[in-house]
């Protein structure tokens, strides 16, 4: 077309007004394939091909793979893309075809189907509590070692983990995953915020204030073009088992 699409400037590229109207134009050419695909996979009725499943590590680790692989005995010919992160994957852009999230989406053309809502609490490792009293009475952090999310995980750990002030306690380490918060407690890195079903159990740790809890709800999230695809819809039917399996085990 003859047109200049950017221009170099000391900072970096520009859109000349040509490269904003190309980048608009393309914008509707990616919407239009992203809904092609969907579209064309809805008529799919095989229980066969690939499904991306997006959530967290202990999302995965608890309730997805099992659920994988109880689908798995059933339906041998799907094939699970899994991915474990802590951004938000676009469904939109069939970055993911499922996503279990606990965040639930406003944006158009998504479903959600709420799957479970859990509790938070706080914990220490025995070895961390062998060091540090910690007492019925003394429901405060100040003076403690704690474990929190990085601010872009959890904002509101910059000021409180389930509800109590951090102001005069120690951070000793930030992570970015339930995983590596429950691993660094653990090692008796400090006091942390854990969901409650996956640390109540666990030998190395004990629960404090039991009466202070959080909570927070999971969702099963996917996009409304996908939901009857029949591979999509058997996995999204196994993941909602596991967790209703869960609730009554």
């Amino acid at each position: 077309m003859n047109a200049r699409l950017f221009l170099l400037r000391p900072s970096g590229y520009v859109a000349t007004p040509a490269g904003e109207h190309a980048l608009a134009a393309a914008e509707m050419m990616e919407k239009a394939s992203d809904k092609l695909q969907r579209e064309i996979a809805v008529i799919d009725n095989r229980l066969s091909g690939v499904v991306r499943v997006a959530t967290s590590d202990t999302m995965a680790s608890h309730f997805v793979i099992p659920a994988m692989q109880k689908l798995h005995a059933s339906h041998p010919d799907i094939r699970i893309v899994l991915s474990t992160a802590t951004q938000l994957s676009n469904l939109t852009r069939r970055e993911a075809d499922i996503a279990v999230r606990l965040i639930r989406p406003t944006a158009p053309g998504l479903i959600a189907r709420h799957l479970t809502k859990r509790k938070l609490g706080l914990f220490a490792a025995k070895t961390y509590l062998e060091k540090h009293e910690v007492t019925a009475e003394s429901k405060g952090l100040d003076g403690h070692d704690i474990i929190s999310y990085q601010h872009r995980i959890a904002p509101r750990h910059a000021e409180k983990i389930c509800g109590l002030p951090i102001t005069n306690a120690r951070v000793t380490i930030e992570v970015s995953s339930a995983m590596m918060m429950l691993e660094a407690t653990r090692a008796g890195m400090g006091i942390a915020e854990l969901a409650v079903h996956l640390a109540e159990n666990d030998p190395l740790l004990t629960r404090l204030w039991p009466d202070r809890h959080e909570s927070y709800d999971v969702w099963l999230v996917m996009h409304g073009d996908l939901a009857r695809t029949a591979r999509v819809r058997a996995v999204a039917d196994a993941i909602v088992g596991c967790f209703l399996g869960k609730k009554s085990g």
